[in-house]
């Protein structure tokens, strides 16, 4: 039996490495009251807030300039007004349109104020600061990922409510997501930092330090225990720590945690906002199944109406998690090597 079953897991693994190779990119964004569809990559541009980027491969290592934005990401020709602590939801899929490919590892969220408006702005030299992070899901006896419920549910979108302090201005939003199933060895982690550029309105006074300001690429090493995690397999999981700066001070005064829940909205909802390895610090983050709810306006629910041309993202199965095979693997590997 022990003979048999590496083999078995291996050849298991290579039956889904079609699957691994369909990666995935920001399709639809939701403000409090709109929706903003992404270009495909590669395809003839739209108006959009979401910068296009040229493949929906993933940034390999943490010294790449794509880092910053994403592959070759081109400007957007559209801003999108909101509030502060309006939230925004974030719809991931792979590059066929169907289900996030991806279920290991953490979501992340940056801001950066652009010097005038962002359609013209080039962030290769900005600097970002965090607004929320989110990581295992806590007390998950599989030590599963809040990413993983955008694995195994179709239109299941990442949601972050903006800083409700935040000073006004014109502000990209870097969403990203990085996938670990390969971060065992050096240079395996994958990056899928995505922008959008929004001009948030207020009279808030809420800014970083300069302590708390990164650029991409700069704030991440392929060391960092974030990025290299040579246990992310282990059962019971041990403590994440989160790439990049904490979340900035401002965004976290005056916020508790808000543990998990049911939204008002339709479908399926986890939200975490309280620090540790598990979910981030800072305002809440939610994870919600994408449709209309009873409480959206009549212009919101049309315009989701309009996007039924969209393909909409297919379920993909929990048994073809390629995470799982992996972890499988390394169970089994450790199984064999206790017994010799």
């Amino acid at each position: 039996m022990q003979l048999v079953l590496l083999p078995l897991l291996c050849l298991q693994l290579l039956s889904v490495l079609p699957s691994v190779a369909a990666h995935g990119f920001v399709h639809i964004v939701w403000d409090n009251t709109k929706t903003y569809v992404g270009n495909i990559p590669q395809a003839e541009p739209t108006p959009s807030i979401v910068r296009q980027i040229d493949t929906v491969d993933p940034v390999k290592g943490a010294n790449n300039t794509f880092l910053n934005c994403g592959q070759d990401a081109q400007l957007a020709e559209s801003v999108a007004t909101v509030n502060p602590g309006d939230e925004m939801r974030f719809l991931w899929q792979g590059g066929d349109l169907s289900t996030w490919p991806h279920n290991i590892g953490p979501l992340m969220w940056y801001m950066t104020e652009c010097p005038g408006n962002c359609t013209s702005y080039n962030s290769s030299t900005a600097e970002w600061f965090k607004i929320s992070q989110l990581g295992r899901i806590p007390n998950d006896p599989n030590g599963d990922w809040y990413q993983n419920n955008i694995y195994i549910q179709a239109n299941v979108t990442t949601n972050v409510t903006l800083p409700s302090n935040i000073a006004p201005g014109n502000y990209l939003v870097r969403h990203e997501i990085i996938a670990l199933h390969l971060a065992t060895s050096l240079g395996g982690a994958e990056f899928y930092p995505s922008c959008t550029q929004i001009r948030v309105a207020g009279s808030g006074t809420g800014k970083p330090t300069q302590e708390e300001l990164v650029t991409f690429p700069g704030a991440y090493s392929d060391t960092d225990p974030g990025i290299l995690v040579p246990d992310v397999f282990d059962l019971p999981p041990p403590p994440y720590t989160f790439p990049g700066p904490p979340v900035a001070a401002f965004v976290t005064q005056g916020a508790g945690a808000t543990g998990t829940g049911t939204a008002a909205r339709a479908g399926p909802t986890t939200t975490a906002t309280s620090p540790g390895g598990g979910a981030g610090a800072g305002k809440t983050c939610k994870l919600v199944r994408a449709s209309p709810s009873a409480s959206a306006s009549s212009s919101t629910k049309r315009e989701l109406e309009e996007l039924a041309p969209v393909p909409v993202a297919r379920p993909r199965p929990r048994a073809h998690s390629v995470s799982g095979i992996m972890r499988d693997l390394a169970v089994g590997l450790r199984a064999i090597g206790s017994r010799h």
